[in-house]
């Protein structure tokens, strides 16, 4: 449960969903992302200041019953708005994915509105955004809405819990957990058997046919060692110990990114040919996850110099790939023999070059110096060391950069 500083903290995603909500046109608003980032919360506070008459259902409920359920919740909240007056009425329904068939079910009930001309509002919430959206592009293109509610910035983890940077870099972006701090033992289990193991098991497992379960939590754990690094799919089957194939790896990356935990970025590349055979950057969308994974305390970790260094990197990496959910670019990373960015930012035609220090720098920056001669960059930023202060790049979302 969250607590009542975060209840009172609202994300910016709250005033986009009050307008969409406003609005006159109909419309089924979804609200996607990873699990503990305050989904039901947010809306709890949209149709809050809305006024409106509510009706919330779970399909984490134990008397589920399938696709008559979603008819059964559907039915009544029919009748609420009805009597709800101007201010409407609001149906929630939370963890749809989970239900068989959904998509098909809110489609027929959908066009009976429509035909028959009711104003009833509805709200999807999802955990998982791999399997969510495949089922909104099956059967319900041109009728949805999708607002993606991504892993707690750094500025949203200090507005709310007062969290400092070491401890963001470390504890990561899990409102849920921040209470936990003070006792890593405890913060580590509630990770561990909460967050990682629920949406491994719940998340993907239960809702994807995955031939070979113990490799992807094996991946995943492999991820979390090695985020910040590149990784040949021939290397990760050698540490993994498994006869599989890089497009199994593939798959199970697509799938752990889609459950929000962590993602392969490609290499920058000329072509896309050559992005997609390219070594994948193994990168955590959330710190905590890497933490949690590793045996090393808090005190342990920054004193790690090169461990506290792949966390840096990892923070920096997480903020610009949670970005990507509302500002319109693309992660990339580059290499060329000992030359390399750490992240490359592709906006339409635009290239913004990233390296990230975590200690002061002395030396010419290379990779950076490499990236601009060969692409056209518009930009090249330091992040860390002599350049932009690694509080000050957190702080602010990539469109500022971008922008600036």
């Amino acid at each position: 449960m969250l607590s009542k500083t975060t209840l009172s903290f609202e994300r910016p995603q709250a005033a986009e969903l009050i307008s969409r909500l406003s609005e006159p046109r109909r419309s089924i608003h979804v609200v996607a992302g990873p699990r503990q980032v305050g989904k039901s919360t947010l809306v709890a506070q949209v149709t809050a200041r809305l006024g409106t008459t509510v009706r919330y259902a779970s399909a984490d409920e134990p008397s589920l019953r399938g696709r008559d359920w979603i008819r059964q919740q559907w039915d009544t909240a029919r009748l609420e708005s009805r009597d709800a007056g101007q201010h409407g009425s609001v149906l929630v329904l939370d963890e749809i994915q989970k239900i068989p068939g959904w998509s098909e079910t809110v489609k027929s009930l959908w066009d009976e509105d429509s035909r028959e001309g009711r104003a009833l509002r509805v709200v999807l919430l999802g955990s998982a955004p791999l399997l969510l959206t495949h089922g909104l592009t099956e059967s319900l293109a041109g009728r949805f809405e999708t607002l993606h509610l991504p892993h707690w910035s750094f500025a949203e983890m200090q507005a709310a819990f007062g969290v400092t940077l070491e401890q963001f870099i470390y504890f990561g972006g899990y409102p849920g957990a921040a209470h936990l701090m003070h006792d890593p033992v405890r913060w580590r289990r509630f990770i561990t058997d909460s967050l990682i193991e629920t949406s491994i098991s719940t998340d993907i497992l239960l809702l994807t046919r995955v031939t070979k379960p113990a490799l992807l939590r094996r991946l995943f754990e492999l991820a979390c060692r090695y985020s910040g690094q590149e990784l040949s799919y021939t290397k990760m089957l050698g540490q993994l110990h498994d006869a599989g194939n890089s497009t199994t790896l593939a798959h199970y990356l697509e799938l752990l990114a889609g459950a929000g935990m962590v993602v392969g970025l490609q290499k920058f590349a000329g072509d896309a040919a050559r992005r997609r055979g390219s070594s994948p950057k193994l990168q955590v969308m959330n710190t905590a996850l890497m933490s949690a994974m590793s045996d090393r305390s808090p005190n342990e970790a920054r004193a790690d110099f090169a461990h506290w260094g792949r966390l840096v990197e990892s923070a920096v990496g997480a903020h610009l790939v949670n970005g990507t959910a509302s500002d319109d670019y693309r992660v990339f990373w580059w290499r060329d023999g000992d030359d390399e960015v750490d992240f490359v930012i592709q906006t339409g035609r635009r290239l913004i070059a990233i390296e990230v220090k975590s200690g002061p720098v002395s030396r010419t920056h290379r990779g950076l110096s490499a990236f601009s001669e060969r692409f056209s960059v518009d930009r090249a930023l330091l992040v860390g060391g002599d350049g932009i202060a690694l509080e000050e790049f957190l702080r602010q979302p990539m469109s500022h950069w971008i922008a600036v």
